[in-house]
């Protein structure tokens, strides 16, 4: 495998907020799916915008962080336009 192949994470280069925040807490996507109640394949799509993100959904997440869903998810609504 070269060495261009291979990912690091760079928290400095990455634009998730919700990854930030959840590797900010020490938690995993298995803690996060269960403390929302959904499975952990879910999650981790919701998490890496390969899922709708369902306002219901993004209140749920961000009561995990005490935080309002726009300050999470504002940026990513922001750039799809």
């Amino acid at each position: 495998m070269s060495k261009l192949s291979r990912k690091s994470y760079n928290p400095l280069y990455d634009n998730n907020e919700l990854r930030k925040l959840r590797m900010k807490y020490s938690l995993t996507c298995e803690d996060m799916a269960s403390i929302l109640g959904m499975s952990k394949t879910y999650y981790y799509q919701l998490e890496n915008k390969k899922r709708r993100l369902y306002y219901h959904v993004a209140v749920r997440i961000a009561k995990v962080f005490n935080k309002r869903p726009d300050d999470i998810f504002y940026d990513d609504y922001k750039f799809m336009k």
